[in-house]
């Protein structure tokens, strides 16, 4: 009973971080997050209304962002709060609307509305995610509500996209989620989900049919719905913990299915992990496993540590959380491990013997110091009952040296023989405590077993060298039996205690160095600026703390694995077994299932955002083992040492896009200035030839075929000068959509009478249907696009050929393609045709930049769509774009 008692104490070091937390979210806003299966089940609305709640009790509600979705009844709820305005932020010929982070901050109210959690916010934003700014927010004392899909949570993503064969790239880490102060799950059956998808409610109606076809369907909805009911479980179980530590509650509340599973040297143990299992597997409920460090474990033979440890692995493997812990008592730690994670059944084997009629088992035990727990016995099986002599050893591991014993031998002899010249002069109370001072000097250096022969040697040296009659063991004096009794009792005592403390100061010191090891690898790579750096740092951690020789291997091309540079080249290592971890991102070879007889560890090293490469630990020694601390030691370096190669990845990676900018711009404002200082002689020369051609008298033929010639090659260089001056202004970001509503039929129009001297030799169909609606987009810049795409089919088509325009309907986009019946796109240049100063074929008798299908590129992605090229069957070019057809305004009948 006396452990009830000392568990329930509060932990000091508790209360003080306790009251630093609370501190700490006193002075930061509080964040409410409303939760959903997928679009469409009300959260912004549940939002709204929570919020014109506040609203009419007097608090200050601004809405920052909210999306309505052209929703009628979501937009009524938005009326009466005030709104925020948008930050405009122009990109790539786009006026694009942001929150306001500043206004925001600047007016500072009580509560803000930031919509859509996992929003991406555009280039030019002071943060790339919304969520970055909402913790902002927070960080400055504003309230925020906000909402999210479950879709959009990292650790779900792969799950997900598995199940509706969708990858959301826009996502949010899992903290963001687990560290709001509130969530709301808003729920919606499917059946009812689906209905509003039908009634218009969530897409418009012929994107809600594409919708219940592909992620909408009532399979995804259901599976979606049953993990964002479980995410929404766990935040809840975490939130039932964190109340029962800040109220210091020992007792376990069972307010949802969980196991704890005991590993130790059993022959059951096993068979208990893959029951528990099971078990879970049935429920859905989360399991623990545990192995407990005693100083009885500590005297097991290395093959039955080395079985526990394998067996703790397989729980992890088996979806088990996993602890490694140290104690005297193994019952009083697991209670106080599931009452620290509310874990209300515990799933034991059975007692089988009891060597002494006072010692109990440990299911016994268990249930007599912690009767809120439900404790499940697995009976014991046959194999097991013939087993036990093979798993519970009858010596231990301390007694297979005779050295120790030895020693407790030779101490008690010293003792004796340097006290006997005082047995004169000292009381025989004080050499007893000089024989209790050398159980307690053998206890500290060589264990228990030898402190127990130590206790019974001193009582029987004292009884023989020291209690009158002396150098007998005959007793006359009644009472120095009890003071042989009381001695004895005391120095086993001792000596237990002595040993135990001794066995947590091992404990300590192992943890301690654990620490400062990656206190020290941590410091050290916080500061590296190469990858050679790390590999050294690597190196000689991994060497002091684990007594192994270690490779380092890095994606190179094609994500092929190669040694890193500064990394030595070992013996054992294999570079097809490094390959399979780091595309499996699992460890493989020695001591793993994978490739176990390898003489080396391969240990991929996961960053949080990808796989950074693969460590390969070759050990010194021919037995090697990681038990789990260790096993957690290196899982924890590798994690460090991806981190800082990722960091070095992403500094290279931004010295060159730095590099890329500045060089785009330079060559951006040359070509503008070039393109400036050229117009004008050309002018000139244009207007020369204009006023030859009009000079009175007239010109004779031989001199006015120059004079046009002269104009043809001018008017050629000027389009060629203005296409360097629209790709400078484009990649500079200088030039704003003029949009209208417009007939594409017009576009090309005017697009032909421009280009009506290049398609003299050619021939031009038009295939265009009657439906086709209106278009919103800039007149002048589609004219382009049309004037590039005809240029370059006339140029690269030989005389005679026809070029084909055509258009049709596909889904919310109009598709237009422009094809020929000429040689075709070179195999390998369908993309890169559309790259700056790329050109088909090297003609000499092709003249141009390369900058047409560019500017086409770049004016058909600010409206919106999209543009490739392909190989028609029958032979020829297509190259095709996609607009968006957007809402266009209806056009009345004519009477």
């Amino acid at each position: 009973m006396a452990h009830d008692s000392v568990s329930s104490r509060p932990d000091p070091d508790a209360i003080l971080a306790q009251l630093a937390a609370e501190e700490s979210r006193g002075q930061r806003g509080k964040l409410k997050i409303f939760f959903g299966a997928c679009p469409g089940v009300g959260k912004t609305y549940a939002m709204l209304t929570a919020a014109r709640v506040l609203h009419a009790q007097g608090m200050e509600v601004v809405a920052g962002v909210v999306e309505t979705h052209g929703r009628e009844e979501t937009a009524e709820l938005l009326q009466r709060l005030d709104l925020l305005p948008r930050h405009r932020i122009e990109y790539k010929g786009h006026l694009l609307e942001e929150f306001d982070l500043d206004g925001a901050l600047q007016r500072k109210p009580q509560l803000i509305l930031v919509d859509e959690l996992a929003h991406s916010n555009a280039p030019g934003s002071r943060h790339p995610k919304r969520w970055q700014d909402i913790v902002e927010l927070l960080s400055a004392g504003i309230d925020v509500y906000t909402t999210v899909n479950v879709q959009h949570v990292e650790s779900l993503n792969d799950v997900i996209g598995k199940i509706t064969g969708v990858r959301v790239s826009e996502r949010i880490p899992d903290h963001v989620i687990d560290q709001a102060d509130e969530i709301v799950l808003v729920d919606l059956p499917p059946e009812e989900l689906l209905q509003r998808l039908r009634e218009g409610k969530v897409y418009i109606p012929h994107q809600a049919e594409r919708a219940m076809e592909h992620f909408f369907r009532k399979g995804n909805l259901l599976a979606l719905r049953e993990l964002a009911l479980r995410r929404t479980a766990d935040r809840v179980d975490g939130d039932v913990r964190a109340w029962r530590r800040e109220k210091s509650v020992t007792t376990v509340w069972p307010t949802r299915e969980s196991v704890l599973v005991c590993v130790g040297s059993g022959p059951d143990s096993e068979r208990l992990v893959r029951r528990a299992a099971r078990r879970a597997n049935q429920t859905g409920a989360p399991w623990h496993a545990i192995a407990i460090e005693t100083p009885s474990m500590q005297r097991l033979p290395d093959a039955v540590r080395a079985r526990i440890f394998g067996i703790l692995k397989l729980a992890q493997e088996m979806g088990a959380h996993t602890a490694h812990l140290s104690g005297q008592n193994a019952v009083e730690v697991a209670i106080a491990y599931a009452r620290e994670y509310n874990l209300g059944t515990l799933l034991v084997g059975r007692d089988r013997y009891r060597r002494l009629p006072w010692q109990h088992g440990f299911a016994e035990q268990l249930a007599r110091l912690a009767p809120d727990l439900e404790l499940l016995q697995v009976a014991i099986e046959e194999e097991d009952q013939k087993s036990t002599s093979l798993h519970v050893p009858s010596k231990p591991r301390e007694a297979t040296g005779w050295r120790p014993y030895l020693m407790a031998f030779l101490s008690v002899a010293l003792v004796t023989v340097g006290s006997s010249p005082l047995h004169a002069r000292l009381d025989l109370a004080n050499i007893v405590m000089i024989f209790l001072l050398a159980v307690v000097f053998i206890a500290v250096r060589f264990g228990r077993g030898a402190a127990i022969l130590a206790a019974f040697l001193s009582v029987a040296a004292f009884d023989f060298f020291f209690v009158p009659p002396r150098f007998t063991f005959v007793v006359h004096d009644v009472q120095y039996l009890v003071t042989f009794a009381v001695m004895l009792i005391v120095a086993l005592v001792v000596g237990q205690l002595t040993a135990g403390l001794r066995f947590q100061a091992s404990a300590a010191c192992k943890r301690e160095q654990r620490m400062q090891a990656l206190y020290e690898m941590s410091r050290d790579l916080s500061s590296v600026l190469s990858v050679e750096q790390i590999i050294e740092i690597c190196q000689r951690f991994i060497k002091r703390g684990f007594n192994a020789s270690v490779a380092v291997f890095v994606p190179g091309t094609g994500e092929r694995l190669v040694l890193a540079e500064g990394s030595s080249t070992l013996e054992f290592t294999d570079g097809g077994i490094a390959q399979w971890s780091f595309d499996h991102g699992q460890n493989a070879g020695l001591g793993t299932d994978t490739l176990p007889s390898s003489h080396a560890l391969y240990v991929p090293l996961k960053a949080p955002s990808r796989l950074c490469g693969v460590l390969a630990l070759v050990p010194d020694e021919p037995t090697w083992e990681l038990p789990p601390g260790q096993q957690q030691l290196l899982d924890t370096s590798a994690t460090l040492i991806a981190i800082a190669l990722e960091r070095i990845h992403y500094v290279v990676l931004a010295r060159d896009s730095q590099v890329c900018i500045e060089s785009e711009r330079l060559r951006n404002s040359l070509l503008s200035a070039i393109s400036h200082d050229l117009r004008t002689p050309l002018t000139v020369i244009t207007g020369l030839t204009d006023a030859m051609r009009m000079a009175t008298p007239p010109l004779s033929e031989p001199h006015l075929g120059l004079a046009d010639a002269i104009r043809d090659e001018v008017s050629r260089t000027i389009t060629m000068v203005n296409n360097l001056l629209d790709m400078a202004r484009m990649q500079m970001g200088h030039i704003v959509l003029k949009r209208d509503w417009q007939t594409l039929e017009e576009v090309i129009g005017l697009s032909m009478n421009n280009c009506a001297a290049l398609l003299t030799r050619h021939g031009v169909r038009i295939e265009l249907p009657a439906d086709l609606p209106l278009l919103e987009m800039d007149t002048g810049l589609m004219e382009r696009v049309f004037n590039n795409l005809l240029e370059n089919a006339a140029k690269h088509t030989p005389h005679g050929s026809v070029i084909t325009i055509s258009a049709c309907l596909e889904d919310a986009f109009v598709k237009v393609s422009v094809s020929d019946n000429g040689p075709g796109v070179p195999p390998g240049m369908e993309q890169k045709l559309f790259e700056k100063f790329t050109r088909g074929k090297m003609e000499s008798t092709v003249v141009g930049f390369g900058l047409g299908l560019a500017i086409v590129r770049a004016i058909i992605e600010a409206h919106g769509g999209s543009v490739w090229a392909e190989n028609l069957p029958n032979g020829g070019a297509c190259f095709q774009f996609l607009l968006p057809v957007g809402n266009p305004p209806l056009i009345p009948e004519e009477l």
